[in-house]
This record gives C-alpha cells, sequence and structure tokens, in this order.
C-alpha cells in the first residue's frame, strides 16, 4: 500500500474508533495487553535481529551507547508495556465528556464535548516501548495511528504491530486503526499528508524533531531537547541531594528527563561540592564542571557548552551565586523540559515553582518522575515543551479536542437582531 492509502485507511478507522463505546474500548486494550503476552518471545527475538544489526553498524553509522540502551527489549522492559496497557484501560474515559455547557436561550443549549484528533501519525527512533504507548493511548482515545520507526527497530516494530493488529481485529476492530509505515524515503510522504493526518508526534534526537517540523504542515507535538536541570540550594538537606542527583542521572542516564546540569548555590559549594563529585565518580559518570567546579577537582574535563543533553552517564556541574542566578542559567540554556530545586527554604521552593518556564518544575524530587506513566497517565505519547495544546508529558487528554453542540427548537440567529431581537441569556451550567 501507498503511503496515501494507508493514511486513507486510517482516517477511516478512526471514525469508527471515535464511535465505540469505552467499555470496548478497554476490551480491545485488553485483547492487546493479552496479546503482547504470548508473544512474549517472537518479539524479543524480532529485538535480538534489531540489536545484532545496530551493533554492527561502524564509523559513523554507530549508535551511541543510549541509543542502543532504548532500543534493547528485555523481559521486564516487555512486562512493563504490557502493564502500560492495562493501565491505559483502567483510565477513566477521556471522550464525550462534558466540557462546558450555556444555555444560550430558553430550549437553545450549547454544550462543549470532548473528541479524539482523528489519526495520529508517530516518528520514533530507537523506541520500542513507544509502540505500545502510543497505540494503547490512541485506542483509548478514539485515535487512528500510522507508526513510522526507524530502521533500526524496524524487526521490534514491524513485530510489535503484528500482534497489536491481530489482537484489535479479534474484537471486530478494523486493523487499519494502527497501522506502519517502513523506510526513510516514506517519512516525507507521510509528512505531506496534512488532509488525512490531524497531528505527528517526533520521538527522539533534536535533529529528528526538527526535520519533522520543518517538512510538514500538520500540527507537531513533541519536545526536540531534554536538557533538565536541578539546583542545590544553600538551605538544602545534603544527603536528601546527593540521593536525589544520583537517580536523577543515572536511573536510566538515556532518558530525556534525566538529569543533565546540576547548579550549586555558592554558599555551600566548598562543603557538598567534594560529596557530589566523589559518589559520582564512584558511579563511573563522567563529569565537566565551570573554573569553581575545576579548582575543587583537577580531573574535571571542562563544560564545552551548558546547552547539551549528554543522554549518557555524563554530568555538567556549575556553582552559582544566587537563586535567581540559577534560574536565569536555566532559562538561558534550558529547553523548557523539567527543572528541579532542592532546599528546606519553603520561600525559595515557591519562587523557583513559580518563576521557573518549563513544562515540569519540581521540588526535592528527581527530573525522573518527568513521565505520564509515573503521573498517572498510563503511558504517553511523548513530553511536549510547546505552551499550545499540550505541554509536558501527553497523555490521553493531549489526544482530544472538542467540538460544540448545539440542540435548538426552530431557533434562527436573525430573531437576535434588530429592534425586536430576543435577548441572550447565557447561563452557564454550574460545574459538578
Amino acid at each position: 500500500m501507498s503511503v496515501r492509502e494507508i493514511a486513507e485507511a486510517a482516517k477511516r478507522g478512526s471514525r469508527s474508533l471515535a464511535s465505540l463505546h469505552e467499555a470496548k474500548r478497554n476490551c480491545v486494550l485488553e485483547a492487546m495487553a493479552s496479546a503482547l503476552e504470548r508473544s512474549a518471545s517472537e518479539l524479543l527475538f524480532a529485538n535480538q535481529e534489531d540489536m545484532r544489526a545496530a551493533k554492527s553498524r561502524s564509523g559513523e553509522d554507530a549508535l551511541p551507547a543510549s541509543t542502543l540502551s532504548r532500543l534493547k527489549l528485555t523481559e521486564p522492559k516487555l512486562r512493563e508495556m504490557v502493564e502500560q496497557v492495562r493501565s491505559v484501560a483502567a483510565l477513566p474515559d477521556p471522550l464525550n465528556r462534558k466540557l462546558d455547557a450555556i444555555e444560550l436561550d430558553e430550549g437553545l443549549q450549547l454544550e462543549k464535548i470532548s473528541v479524539p484528533l482523528g489519526v495520529l501519525a508517530v516518528v520514533f527512533e530507537a523506541r520500542p516501548d513507544a509502540v505500545t504507548q502510543i497505540a494503547s493511548l490512541a485506542i483509548k482515545s478514539g485515535n487512528a495511528v500510522i507508526l513510522k520507526p526507524g530502521r533500526e527497530v524496524e524487526h521490534t516494530a514491524k513485530a510489535i504491530v503484528r500482534v497489536l493488529r491481530s489482537a484489535i481485529a479479534s474484537e471486530g476492530i478494523a486493523e487499519d486503526a494502527i497501522s506502519l509505515v517502513l523506510g526513510r524515503d516514506k517519512v516525507k510522504d507521510l509528512l505531506a499528508m496534512h488532509d488525512l493526518v490531524d497531528m505527528v508526534i517526533p520521538r527522539g534526537s533534536k535533529s529528528l524533531v526538527e526535520f519533522v517540523q520543518a517538512n510538514t504542515r500538520i500540527p507537531v507535538l513533541g519536545h526536540s531537547e531534554g536538557i533538565c536541570h536541578i539546583y542545590v540550594d544553600r538551605a538544602v538537606d545534603q544527603d536528601l541531594a546527593l540521593r536525589i542527583i544520583d537517580d536523577a542521572k543515572l536511573d536510566y542516564p538515556a532518558a530525556c528527563n534525566a538529569v543533565e546540569t546540576v547548579l550549586i548555590h555558592r554558599d555551600i559549594a566548598s562543603q557538598f561540592l567534594p560529596k557530589l563529585l566523589k559518589r559520582l565518580r564512584k558511579r563511573g559518570v563522567v563529569l565537566h564542571g565551570d573554573e569553581h567546579v575545576r579548582a575543587t577537582s583537577g580531573d574535571v574535563a571542562p563544560v564545552a557548552a551548558w546547552h547539551c543533553e549528554y543522554g549518557e552517564p555524563e554530568l555538567a556541574i556549575g556553582v552559582v551565586d544566587s537563586l535567581d542566578a540559577a534560574i536565569d542559567h536555566i532559562h538561558k540554556h534550558g529547553s523548557s523540559h523539567t527543572e528541579s530545586i532542592l532546599t528546606e527554604d519553603v520561600a525559595a521552593a515557591e519562587k523557583f515553582l513559580r518563576e521557573v518556564d518549563a513544562a515540569g518544575v519540581f521540588h526535592n524530587a528527581s527530573t525522573r518522575f518527568a513521565d505520564g506513566f509515573r503521573y498517572g497517565f498510563g503511558a504517553e505519547v511523548g513530553i511536549s515543551t510547546s505552551k499550545l495544546h499540550a505541554r509536558g508529558p501527553v497523555g490521553l487528554e493531549g489526544l482530544t479536542t472538542y467540538k460544540y453542540i448545539l440542540r435548538g427548537h426552530g431557533h434562527i440567529a436573525g430573531d437576535y437582531r434588530g429592534l425586536n431581537a430576543r435577548a441572550f441569556t447565557h447561563r452557564r451550567e454550574a460545574k459538578p
């Protein structure tokens, strides 16, 4: 099938999905989860093919360790993928919610109702779990989805999509609700489907996101970088700070919500910095620092660029004179993804939470919590740093829009003009 034929079939599938009752959509999701469990050996075998091909790449074509980490599918990761599908099924129905209701006049009632976006196109790199996360959220929110994986994950993606399509077909749902497009040459064709695709979601490197944004008229949801900061305030609990930074950097260094820069208040640098450097060295972290940090320890490399997403066990550390200086640094070098302050000073924390402009702003917590599953969204299609439509981890709500439904009894607009015009009542229904 051509990309246009795939998109046309997805559009037809999206219209039938949108009309399904919640109970039916949940049955479909359970069928998907059960099918993934039954097909574990098949999926792991397909991923081994991708891993062998990925590791054989060399020179400029070689994949970094962070990408290989994302690509590898393990039994625990597969179990988590299955759990995420079921957790999405357990979430409240995002569709047909009454968002607002206004009586325009007697017998003329306006309602604002949540509805699906329609067709999602997702272009992603080495993330097997992206397939199940996005497919489950799409089905729950009544959207069809077209998946375009990177060549490094094609075997895994084909196997997962084959399992999911079989599962939804067993529930009487058109297979085209979940589709796959393969080949780098097909990306631009997919991005040109502005008459059929309602949203594009890129998940991958900065260059991928920027390519998608530059080559489509379709609305794009996503983020190009995850340059996350932790600011260690002078009133910090130092043991707490060491534990949080360790988690934020090393729990999963390849994740977009891993911390990339730690800023330390000058008043505690002489006490806290040696402890932090010692702990991170033991954990094998490559360290970069400003002049103050390098003066404390001679084996710390200089910071080549503060605006850097390492995606590895690698970290930049700087010393700042104040909370305001930390906020200024974050706004200058951050990517509006996730920022955290570590402090026991409530006033300092509230100032940070109020003034830092990012999709997620935390107090005394690891940046790794910036995740749809951890937020209770079941899963996420990605993290958006945009301020329009959706921001932060995007779950079900970010995959819906709304429409206005007006019910009248022969009302016409002309009756509300002129000398004897009827008056609008505009009574808003009280929200529960």
